[in-house]
């Protein structure tokens, strides 16, 4: 099994405007599909809820680790916790990066997702699937979103 998940896309817009899309709350809420209850912060929880149709139950919650202007954007969360009924915080946090390179008139924008290796074994094999799934369709909506 992979311990990582990355995926690379080639935007047509600036570096400028896929900053703003990836860390102003209320633009990442609107691609990403989840209602943030305030902006992000780094080195505090941001908060929320998934909007995505049949999701809409499952709480948003992440640390935000590191915030470079345009360049670098990071936070820990809980991968795939969709169970309402389970308490995910004695679970270690996988790291989600998103990378930006300025290319050309646009913007190769990279998002990692590591830390997978230290997941339950009950659970790693899932999240890791689904969350894999889920960052290719979240960079065919970031483009939609910014181009």
């Amino acid at each position: 099994m992979n311990d990582r998940i990355e995926k690379h896309i080639e935007l047509k817009a600036p570096v400028a405007r896929v900053w703003r899309a990836l860390t102003d709350h209320r633009e990442f809420g609107e691609w990403f599909r989840v209602r943030l209850d305030g902006p992000f912060v780094a080195g505090q929880e941001s908060r929320g809820r998934i909007t995505y149709p049949g999701y809409e139950h499952v709480a948003w919650r992440a640390v935000v680790r590191e915030m470079v202007e345009e360049r670098r954007f990071s936070f820990t969360w809980h991968p795939y916790a969709v169970d309402p009924g389970v308490d995910y915080d004695d679970e270690p946090p996988t790291l989600v990066e998103f990378r930006l390179e300025p290319r050309g008139d646009g913007t190769l924008l990279t998002v990692v997702e590591s830390g997978f290796e230290r997941l339950p074994a009950h659970r790693r094999d899932e999240a890791f699937r689904m969350n894999d799934g889920g960052w290719a369709e979240q960079m065919r909506n970031i483009r939609q979103h910014v181009e």
